[in-house]
């Protein structure tokens, strides 16, 4: 089954009904049971992800405290903006 075609169940009720009525009740158990566990996965990775941006923000907080009572700034720790190269590369040109 393609992915399309399971857009296309789970945006359309009568959908979902004319797929789960060719299945038996054992199949439509297990695919509630797959189902559940993809939820829940989905789920774990989107707290993991959520945790991971709060400490990624505390770490920062953290940096900017330290600058600051330093007595610096971010401005004072970027020397140089980076150049960039204008025009294109040759043809003939492998990336290193």
């Amino acid at each position: 089954m393609s992915s399309e075609s399971l857009e296309r169940i789970a945006r359309n009720k009568n959908v979902a009904r004319a797929a789960a009525r060719q299945l038996s009740m054992e199949q439509l158990h297990k695919l509630s049971e797959v189902i559940e566990e993809v939820i829940e996965q989905k789920k774990d990775e989107e707290r993991q992800r959520q945790d991971e941006e709060v400490q990624k923000e505390r770490k920062r907080s953290e940096i900017l405290d330290a600058i600051s009572e330093a007595g610096l700034s971010v401005d004072d720790l970027v020397l140089d903006p980076p150049r960039r190269k204008r025009g294109r590369p040759p043809k003939n040109a492998t990336k290193a």
